[in-house]
């Protein structure tokens, strides 16, 4: 275990004005509260927050980071306080240390809502100030390197967390070295299998090519050398984890790999790097596709580096990576490794607004963050997070020459909110490289896109489907629920008009104002979107409004719902005097489940119309000459086909004493892994649903879409099913079906 003067000289020797006083006393109190405590391993718990803080000194971090890091466990594991904390060693420390302790409470793996909802409370911990995430990056990676001491459960949700969080945060701060090490852990416990069958053969082909990695970088070496460039060349093997994702990727062998060697030239300047760039691609011949010029044009990270590949000595293909020492020091410790993390949380203290230009990693992870957390959920959160972080990625530029990076398969739609939400939120074509294009075609690097606007284009929601990037994605669902609520408030000034028309009532825009407020709502547009959506009835608002009718005026026409309430829509619905409520009972028409009319002259049929309606659903009732009536959802597309004059206003009249099923469709887009279909079945069954039938939509190499036909007993019931589908790691996407 490392001593005290240890620590302390480690920091001095990069940092001669570090605060000693400040690292001698946290090492005191830190290991004094931790006291006789143990690890899994048998050794004592400070050894864990020294080695936490020796990982952030060969990133050069600052004495406030390294105090941090050996206090980060003192709060959640001793009997220390955060006020303790502040008085010995400052607020700003106390901040860290607790930031970090809500951290270390958060379980990530865990089911996906709560893993959600507990992501979002790391990202908005980790964003106030950039120490806390280099600490806890440090954290995980000791806890990684040790895990072989934990249970296998303990090991298989830290190795998940590890992949899915903590590497992909690593990479998104330039934090190249720290992020292999993190995965290749990871990789060995969650795929210990693969992970042996990768080593072993890296070992053989290690033996069998021990000479040749060296005669190569000879090669190189020399050429520089002759052309006096000062140089700096080293070989490289891939690590194992990137190899197995490149051969699970492209599906080929390891063999057919023509990275697992690669070799770094490191030059003082960027002059020198397209020097060395030259003598290269006119000693041996390039493969085609295989260049990439970071330098000119850096990663979202800042990562800079020239990457070429050629067909080097013995015709051997060769990848090489040029760069100078400063980049290569980025390139190894991402953020860390200047001094500018310091200045990060400034930034985020003063409210450095996402639009406004910071292009480091941490403001681009602040912006990412701002922009995500408008999302309408915590799983809708997560998603679009993960989006970010796993994307490799494109480089387009505005005609001003602007470069805007973008995840693999972005459109122009993500290239316009990339520019600003406005231009996102009023986009209606591009041209890519001077040629009109379709807004969904997946940019190339090197493309110049033009977005076209328009201050009056009402966008599809189904645009969503072409956004990748989860700003893009969260801006399209925001718009989409804003004109779903406009929507909900046209429908419902129209009925509360129609019904006070219909009493013969005159109204103003000051009396519906205050009967909203008099009935609890803050505006007239919450009560008329709240009507539309029937959350509540237009008899409670009519005695509000109508205060001193009499009081069969206010009694409503139709016969209230038992337990759902009443579906209404538009104007030019069938009056209800004509057709009354719907009496539903157990009978079979056409191998539809049917239910019959109560009017005032015949019992007329009623079918569900293909995708079905579920109590709870609102509902439509279309009258179809010589076939009775038809029900559909109040979603469903197919309502464009009737004139509204053929419109019933029909309502649910449930007896919850003799439950009944309902027909309702969904779509399943399910992985192509053994037992999937299994697991849906079995979460439906175990709900209570039926399935009716099943039909194979669409199959792919690597997923198959499913459209299901069920049996619910109401809406209740079929969102319950579909959580518990969603929850499947097998299953991709879960939604309704409407025909």
């Amino acid at each position: 275990m490392m001593r005290q003067y240890e620590l302390v000289e480690r920091v001095l020797k990069y940092d001669p004005k570090a605060d000693e006083a400040l690292l001698n006393r946290a090492y005191v109190y830190a290991m004094k509260a931790h006291g006789n405590q143990r690890r899994a391993s048998g050794a004592p718990y400070f050894s864990h927050p020294l080695e936490v803080a020796a990982i952030l000194t060969d990133l050069k971090l600052d004495d406030a980071t390294i105090a941090t890091a050996l206090l980060h466990d003192v709060i959640e594991d001793t009997d220390a306080t955060r006020t303790e904390i502040d008085q010995m060693f400052g607020p700003e420390i106390g901040s860290l240390v607790d930031g970090l302790t809500k951290i270390k409470r958060l379980d990530l793996v865990s089911k996906k809502a709560e893993q959600a909802e507990n992501f979002r409370k790391l990202l908005i911990a980790i964003s106030t100030d950039i120490r806390v995430l280099l600490v806890k990056l440090a954290d995980r990676l000791h806890n990684m390197r040790t895990l072989e001491h934990m249970k296998p459960e303990s090991r298989r949700r830290n190795s998940e967390e590890t992949l899915d969080i903590y590497a992909p945060l690593a990479g998104m701060m330039g934090m190249q070295a720290l992020r292999e090490e993190l995965e290749d852990h990871a990789f060995r416990w969650l795929h210990p299998d693969a992970y042996q069958a990768v080593t072993e053969r890296l070992s053989d082909m290690r033996n069998r090519n021990r000479g040749l990695v060296e005669e190569i970088r000879q090669a190189i070496a020399r050429k520089c050398a002759d052309a006096g460039i000062k140089a700096d060349t080293m070989g490289r093997e891939k690590k194992p984890y990137a190899i197995w994702s490149k051969m699970e990727h492209k599906q080929i062998s390891l063999e057919q790999l023509s990275d697992i060697y690669g070799f770094r030239v490191l030059v003082d300047s960027i002059e020198d790097c397209y020097r060395v760039l030259g003598i290269v691609h006119t000693t041996w011949s390039t493969v085609p596709g295989r260049f990439k010029d970071y330098v000119s044009a850096p990663k979202r990270n800042n990562y800079q580096s020239i990457h070429t590949t050629v067909y080097g000595p013995r015709h051997q293909r060769v990848e090489l990576q040029i760069r100078t020492h400063e980049m290569h020091h980025t390139a190894e410790y991402g953020i860390a490794a200047h001094a500018i993390y310091k200045n990060e949380q400034a930034h985020a203290r003063n409210g450095h607004d996402a639009e406004s230009g910071d292009d480091s990693p941490y403001g681009r992870l602040r912006a990412m963050i701002s922009t995500l957390l408008e999302a309408a959920n915590p799983e809708e959160f997560l998603e679009h997070t993960k989006l970010e972080l796993f994307h490799d990625q494109v480089f387009c530029f505005t005609p001003k020459g602007r470069l805007i990076a973008l995840p693999r398969g972005a459109t122009p739609l993500d290239f316009a909110y990339a520019v600003h939400t406005d231009i996102g939120n009023e986009a209606i074509a591009a041209y890519i490289n001077g040629r009109h294009m379709p807004i969904d075609t997946h940019l190339r690097n090197g493309d110049e896109v033009v977005i076209e606007t328009s201050k009056n284009h009402v966008r599809p929601a189904a645009w969503e489907a072409f956004a990748v990037t989860g700003r893009a994605r969260a801006a399209i669902r925001r718009a989409a629920r804003e004109a779903e609520r406009r929507r909900f408030i046209a429908l419902g000034r129209q009925l509360l008009g129609s019904s006070l028309a219909g009493a013969e009532v005159d109204y103003s825009e000051e009396k519906i104002k205050a009967a909203a407020l008099k009935s609890g709502f803050k505006s007239a547009d919450e009560m008329f979107a709240a009507i539309g959506r029937d959350e509540i009835a237009l008899s409670d608002l009519l005695g509000v409004v109508i205060p001193n009718a009499p009081a069969e005026q206010n009694e409503p026409s139709y016969k209230p719902a038992r337990k759902f309430g009443r579906a209404q829509a538009q104007d030019g619905w069938v009056n209800i005097d004509k057709v009354t409520s719907l009496k539903f009972r157990s009978s079979e028409i056409d191998g539809a489940t049917a239910v019959s009319i109560s009017g005032p002259s015949q019992d007329l049929p009623i079918r569900f119309e293909p995708g079905g309606a579920v109590p709870g659903d609102r509902i439509v009732g279309v009258m179809a000459m010589g076939e009775g009536i038809r029900v559909f959802q109040i979603h469903s597309p197919r309502l464009k086909e009737y004139e509204q004059e053929h419109w019933i206003d029909v309502t649910w009249d449930i007896d919850p004493e003799h439950p009944q099923r309902f027909p309702a469709r969904i779509s399943v887009t399910a992985l192509n892994a053994p037992g999937s279909l299994a697991d849906i079945a079995r979460v439906i069954g175990e709900t209570g649903g039926n399935i009716d039938n099943i039909k194979m939509a669409k199959r792919a190499a690597d997923f198959t879409v499913m459209h299901i036909d069920l049996e619910v007993f109401d809406l209740v019931h079929l969102n319950h099913i579909v959580a518990g589908l969603r929850a499947k790691p097998a299953v991709a996407k879960v939604e309704r079906l409407f025909e």
